[in-house]
């Protein structure tokens, strides 16, 4: 029998918000780790059939991940993560960018601030996500874009890596 896990995923028009939850079947530090190492991310962190492979990662307050999503032709996605806060096993705030190969911040498109919170439910771990934009405008776009069947895609390559690595 599947476990039924917990998946929230909240667009608040009126804070520019989105909310993700989701709970997955390992405990809080494993969760935590696949979230901050990039050994980990780059074995999950984006949906299929895309990878992921990092190009610096420096997880400290302070610190960066610079990543590619990387279709099967080549094509890569470049993104810029910059840490802000950081409490280890309970959350981390970070800004979150589109850029180029070089680092450099794609102005075009939206950048926002994330808060990654890790709890425990029962023997499983929820991670709430909560992305904060600039505008309406903003939010809408990454809706669009495939916010929402993106996350589901990416989570469930977690839920995979959680079983392998579990």
């Amino acid at each position: 029998m599947t476990p039924v896990l917990q998946f929230d995923f909240i667009a608040d028009k009126e804070k520019n918000t989105l909310t993700i939850r989701r709970e997955f079947l390992a405990g809080r530090q494993l969760v935590w780790d696949c979230y901050t190492k990039s050994e980990l991310l780059n074995r999950w962190f984006a949906p299929k059939p895309l990878t992921t492979k990092t190009k610096s990662m420096d997880f400290r307050e302070g610190g960066h991940w610079h990543y590619a999503m990387v279709e099967p032709g080549g094509t890569e996605y470049w993104g810029l993560t910059e840490y802000l806060k950081i409490k280890p096993i309970d959350y981390y705030t970070a800004l979150d960018a589109f850029s180029n190969a070089e680092g450099e911040i794609n102005k075009d498109l939206p950048r926002a601030k994330w808060l990654v919170t890790f709890s425990d439910k029962s023997k499983n771990t929820l991670v709430e996500t909560v992305v904060t934009y600039h505008s309406l405008s903003d939010l809408e776009q990454v809706i669009n874009m495939g916010m929402k069947q993106g996350m589901i895609a990416t989570l469930e390559k977690l839920d995979e890596l959680l079983l392998e690595i579990n």
